[in-house]
């Protein structure tokens, strides 16, 4: 049975940071593309940051580059998310989420976690 469960979330004033974590069994993700996705309250849920399979060559989108860093530890089979300089905007439910290779389509991806709450507000 294949799991994904994120954790290290919080809130958080602006500017500062958090370190996502997504744990995984049944699946070794060295092996596949992890996505972290965040979903704001009524807004579409948006790909941030993919890792690839094997080398792990890292992918951002505009909106976080600089700020977030995705990593890998295959040792303990888990995806990171280092988030920084934080900002309200930022808030949302963040998801981990792996298909084969790194696309930012929701619809494409073939196991999701549950969802970590990330709040930033002063």
């Amino acid at each position: 049975q294949v799991q994904l469960v994120e954790s290290g979330g919080g809130v958080v004033h602006p500017g500062g940071s958090l370190k996502l974590s997504c744990a995984a069994s049944g699946i070794t993700l060295e092996y596949v593309a992890t996505t972290w996705f965040r979903q704001a309250p009524g807004e579409e849920r948006e790909g941030l940051a993919c890792i690839a399979s094997n080398q792990g060559i890292p992918y951002y989108q505009d909106a976080v580059k600089g700020r977030f860093f995705i990593s890998r530890d295959n040792a303990k089979n888990t995806v990171y998310l280092q988030m920084n300089d934080l900002k309200p905007e930022d808030t949302g439910v963040y998801y981990c989420a792996t298909e084969r290779w790194c696309t930012w389509e929701p619809g494409r991806k073939d196991y999701w976690g549950q969802g970590v709450q990330v709040t930033v507000s002063s």
